[in-house]
């Protein structure tokens, strides 16, 4: 009889799994990711992939081809010819020779930086022949069943989804910024929410959390008065021939239906946050595969540990100044440990027998080798979740925008030192490297982390996916969106309900005393009148 139940609701379980539906079958998604920032593609190859393997049709506008992935016939590319080069531009507009002077810039000049590259890249990527074919299409109903951008100053793009009245999703490199409470409808406290540009964490005295409000407020205001109206023209010249109204950028955004961000505990503050704000965090973090044979060798044969090196891809080590090259050249000639550093310039000259130098190294593996005791990073997002994700100590040298604060949160979770580029010394190197190799508190809490940003109910590709699929499914999710979104701006932050509230307390206070007083004066004049 048992055996027979048992049989019976096996059979129910393999029926209910065949029969299983997904909740979208082979959508047709346009992805926009015309940003030419080699990391960011770290995270968009990782979804497209995912996206294309759950069954999925992609045609995407792209900045880097993604032919080696051999996507197959789902997925359609729009290269975007040639590659733009912003750095360019940011270099001209702010007289810096190379990226190791952006240590010297302030916050101010980091939005002015995005605001340019993100002007620069957008119309350089809406000109494009096969970006126009896109947008001047006579055939819209059907084609496409979501719009799929990244969030990052690229917002005329936005505009697509109007085009084939579709709903939006994005994915944000950056993870949590700050305006983003302003797109999802809720209120972000710049009293323990660092903005993202600033060196801080959530602990922060009464000086910082003032320095917080003035540098949040000054974005909003900047985003609100300076540059959205740029955007909006951007929009509006390349799509007011289609579009019988172009809406505003400010518009465009609320309409977001479901936002990625590259962010999870606890790399980040916590924080309020919504149903529609999703991290997905290390989705670009595959299982280690097996490094060149030279680096395997050099890092199994590193019996006193080995130090990774590599600033990232838009920081090249190359461009450091002579004298700060010939001092880390120094350091690591006098350490035990081996030093495998990306180095984008063969001929750098005599090295020391412990240092191995490559153009390109494949960071993830790397990291994942039981030798790596340090890594030194510029503190970017992916690298830092990757050194998190393998439990390798971190020493920093951050340079510009949420790198200072990515290697903040490091140093507070006790996994991290950081240092200022223009100050470090031989013996400041020297001693930092030694301190993360040789003082146990900061592996064990690296492990600690590491257990923490792994521990997941559901892995981050797969999360990306299910909530985009969500999205389509629920045609737009329009459940999630926050009333927020619809209020006014002083309906929002109750400033309406403070002035009300504020009057009635005053009236209180006044009408009694000003009753008092008009009493006193008929009394005066009562007297008076019967003296006379």
């Amino acid at each position: 009889m048992h055996l027979q139940a048992l049989r019976l609701a096996l059979l129910c379980s393999v029926l209910g799994a065949l029969t299983q539906v997904r909740p979208v079958d082979g959508a047709k998604i346009l992805a926009v990711y015309a940003f030419p920032g080699k990391s960011h593609y770290m995270m968009h190859t990782a979804l497209i992939r995912e996206l294309i393997e759950s069954g999925h049709q992609v045609t995407m506008i792209a900045a880097f081809s993604l032919e080696s992935q051999q996507l197959g016939s789902n997925y359609t590319e729009l290269l975007i010819e040639p590659v733009y080069d912003f750095w360019h531009d940011v270099k001209l507009n702010f007289g810096v020779q190379h990226l190791f002077d952006l240590t010297r810039m302030k916050n101010y000049d980091f939005l002015k930086m995005l605001e340019i590259i993100g002007l620069k890249t957008t119309e350089h990527a809406l000109l494009q022949p096969k970006v126009q074919s896109l947008i001047h299409a006579t055939e819209t109903e059907g084609v496409f069943d979501l719009l799929l951008a990244e969030q990052f100053y690229q917002e005329a793009f936005l505009a697509l989804a109007y085009k084939y009245n579709i709903p939006i999703v994005t994915t944000s490199t950056l993870g949590y910024e700050n305006h983003m409470s302003q797109m999802m409808g809720l209120i972000t406290p710049w009293s323990f929410v660092p903005h993202g540009f600033m060196p801080f964490t959530d602990r922060m005295s009464f000086l910082e959390r003032l320095r917080n409000t003035y540098v949040s407020l000054y974005e909003d205001l900047d985003r609100l008065y300076n540059y959205f109206p740029k955007m909006d023209n951007l929009a509006k010249q390349h799509f007011g021939n289609v579009l019988a109204d172009v809406p505003k950028v400010r518009q465009m955004e609320k309409q977001i239906s479901v936002m990625l961000l590259n962010s999870h505990a606890p790399l980040t503050t916590a924080r309020p946050t919504v149903d529609a704000m999703v991290p997905v965090a290390g989705m670009h973090i595959y299982p280690p595969k097996q490094l060149p044979a030279d680096m395997q060798s050099f890092l199994d044969a590193a019996t006193d540990g080995a130090i990774f090196f590599s600033l990232g891809s838009n920081v090249q080590s190359k461009e450091m100044p002579a004298d700060m090259l010939r001092l880390f050249l120094r350091v690591f000639g006098s350490l035990k440990q081996r030093v495998l550093w990306k180095f984008e310039d063969d001929s750098i000259g005599q090295l020391p027998e412990n240092v191995m130098i490559r153009k390109w190294l494949p960071q993830v593996d790397i990291l994942a080798h039981p030798n790596v005791k340090v890594f030194i990073t510029h503190g970017g997002l992916f690298g830092t979740q990757e050194g998190v994700h393998y439990a390798v100590p971190m020493l920093g040298i951050p340079f510009y925008c949420d790198q200072h604060l990515n290697m903040n949160k490091a140093v507070l979770g006790g996994y991290a030192i950081s240092l200022h580029f223009q100050s470090i010394t031989d013996d400041l190197l020297r001693n930092s490297l030694l301190q993360l190799i040789h003082n146990s508190s900061y592996q064990e809490q690296v492990q600690r982390v590491s257990r923490i940003f792994r521990d997941r109910p559901i892995q981050p590709r797969k999360s990306a996916v299910y909530w985009i699929e969500y999205v389509i499914k629920h045609k737009g999710a329009p459940h999630m969106r926050s009333a927020g979104l619809d209020l006014e701006w002083y309906q929002f932050y109750l400033l309406d309900v403070i002035a009300f509230v504020t009057v009635i307390a005053l009236a209180c206070v006044l009408l009694p005393l000003l009753a008092i007083r008009l009493l006193r004066k008929s009394d005066k004049q009562h007297m008076k009148i019967k003296g006379n």
